[in-house]
């Protein structure tokens, strides 16, 4: 820039006092042009910083990614504090026969069985109480009961034995043997499997299969023919 600015007054010196002025005017913003394109002018530079040394900007906040739609509420634990034996004795519905007749095998243990699912859509475990006898474990009365506000109350119930009922992917399933003239206990003929499912407030029957068995596997066929020899 210095170098620039002798160059202007030698040409003063040579021309006309107007013409070297103009010129020298017209050198000097030159000049000033020159130094700011140069980087080493403070308009370079840009504003001065005010942060403190080590300063940093804040970490943007990241916002968690919504929620999946939540899942549907699962019903409640076993209800262990359910007495499966004193429901039933005290359910108005069950026969007087089976209440009579639901009494311990052994010690204390009841031939009952229980089991917990979701059969009817609440936010508790329904409980499907199946009522047996001791000497050869057939069932005489089935029942299924719904939590009601805190209260379990009978929903379902069968009394016809042979009955069993059991809980399959959300289902209420019943099976009845099927006896025949001259069967035993432990041989049934067949059998009628019910398939129960929950809607409008009761049990609606959706399907319905029959099996005949064979007494064959039982040693109850007749004996075979002997052939001629």
């Amino acid at each position: 820039m210095h170098r620039v600015l002798r160059g202007t007054l030698r040409a003063g010196k040579a021309g006309s006092p107007v013409l070297a002025g103009l010129a020298a005017l017209g050198l000097f913003a030159g000049a000033l042009a020159a130094c700011s394109a140069g980087g080493t002018g403070a308009r370079d530079e840009g504003p001065a910083r005010t942060d403190p040394v080590g300063s940093t900007a804040p970490a943007a906040t990241v916002s968690p990614e919504p929620d999946e739609a939540a899942a549907p509420p699962s019903p409640s634990p076993t209800p262990a504090s359910v007495n499966a034996v004193r429901l039933v004795k005290a359910d108005p519905k069950v026969s007087a026969d089976i209440k009579r007749d639901l009494k311990p095998c052994v010690a204390k243990e009841y031939p009952v069985d229980v089991s917990y699912g979701n059969l009817t859509g609440g936010t508790s475990n329904d409980i499907v109480v199946n009522v047996m006898t001791c000497g050869d474990a057939v069932g005489i009365g089935t029942y299924v009961y719904r939590d009601d506000d805190g209260t379990y109350k009978n929903v379902f119930q069968a009394e016809e034995p042979p009955v069993y009922a059991e809980i399959d992917r959300g289902d209420l399933v019943v099976t009845k043997q099927v006896y025949e003239k001259g069967d035993s206990v432990s041989s049934p003929s067949g059998e009628e499997i019910l398939t129960y499912r929950w809607s409008g407030g009761r049990f609606t029957e959706v399907e319905r299969t029959h099996n005949d068995y064979s007494h064959a596997v039982d040693g109850e066929s007749a004996s075979p023919v002997p052939q001629d020899g």
